[in-house]
């Protein structure tokens, strides 16, 4: 990771956990004061919003260090398992909110949420920061290619749907069903397992090297290279923005070690070119 691509995910960071921790301030205290359950849960989604930033920041600071005798292929994966922090934290909020939910499903005398004109304008407002702060750090995340990024911005659009939920249940209980509060905190602690689970599953491919380029796709792209008789054994792994490919060609027995080197930096060559994000290939090369 370049100095400038780390200082711009940095300032995208700072900026959204200011946003994040203003929002979920707003409808912890809010929701706390009118004993909105459903209010109060998205609040701590938001809150973990925040907490899944300070992560980022301090995981992207070491992904950005350069190679070095004990980390060969750069520390890129840091970045990879900040994104997995988050789904830590996910998992643990949504099981504090769906246990209280369950308690107050038992008790049900401790269902009284209040619903005013304030609470629908504080809703409003945090949900309109939420949509903006989603997209922004979504097509940052693309552009940048920043895995945390985009897992974070992810975790920001389950915000949307948990904060509409919210809306919903305030609605009903101005109409006098106040068992909706609960069930919207069941509905919110869903969504964020199901958000912590997605960034779990997408982070574990990285970190158990998953393949990342179909190896079909590899061997089509060097088709017309003539010299090469065979190819096989490819393998794939890494991150977008950081893809490494061993392959195993097989050439004329009889050719020169000179040309079979110029083969060998062409083919890499090739590969950087028609596949964005390799930064690493190496090939071996055997007599046919």
């Amino acid at each position: 990771m370049t100095d400038a691509k780390y200082i711009q995910i940095r300032r995208i960071l700072i900026w959204i956990l200011a946003l994040n921790w203003g929002v979920a301030l707003a409808k912890i205290i809010y929701g706390h004061i009118t004993n909105s359950l459903a209010m109060f849960a998205d609040g701590l989604h938001s809150l973990s919003d925040g907490s899944s930033n300070i992560i980022g920041l301090i995981g992207i600071t070491v992904a950005c260090r350069p190679k070095d005798v004990g980390h060969p292929y750069g520390h890129r994966k840091y970045e990879t398992l900040a994104s997995m922090a988050i789904a830590l934290v996910l998992f643990l909020i949504a099981f504090n909110v769906m246990k209280e939910s369950v308690h107050r499903l038992i008790h049900r005398h401790l269902i009284n949420p209040e619903a005013n004109v304030f609470s629908f304008i504080v809703m409003g407002i945090t949900l309109s920061v939420n949509i903006g702060v989603m997209i922004y750090e979504y097509r940052k995340g693309k552009e940048l290619k920043s895995d945390f990024l985009v897992a974070d911005s992810m975790h920001t659009f389950s915000d949307i749907f948990a904060s509409l939920s919210v809306i919903v249940s305030l609605i009903c209980v101005q109409m006098g069903i106040p068992i909706v509060d609960v069930i919207a905190g069941i509905i919110i602690s869903l969504l964020i397992g199901y958000v912590g689970f997605d960034i779990t599953k997408h982070s574990s491919r990285v970190l158990c090297d998953y393949a990342v380029i179909d190896a079909q796709n590899i061997k089509d792209s060097l088709a017309d290279m003539h010299e090469i008789i065979g190819c096989h054994r490819i393998r794939t792994r890494g991150r977008p923005d950081d893809i490494h490919i061993d392959l195993h060609i097989t050439v004329d027995k009889d050719m020169p070690v000179g040309k079979a080197h110029d083969l060998s930096t062409a083919i890499e060559k090739l590969l950087r070119e028609k596949f964005p994000g390799v930064t690493d290939v190496m090939v071996h090369i055997e007599p046919a």
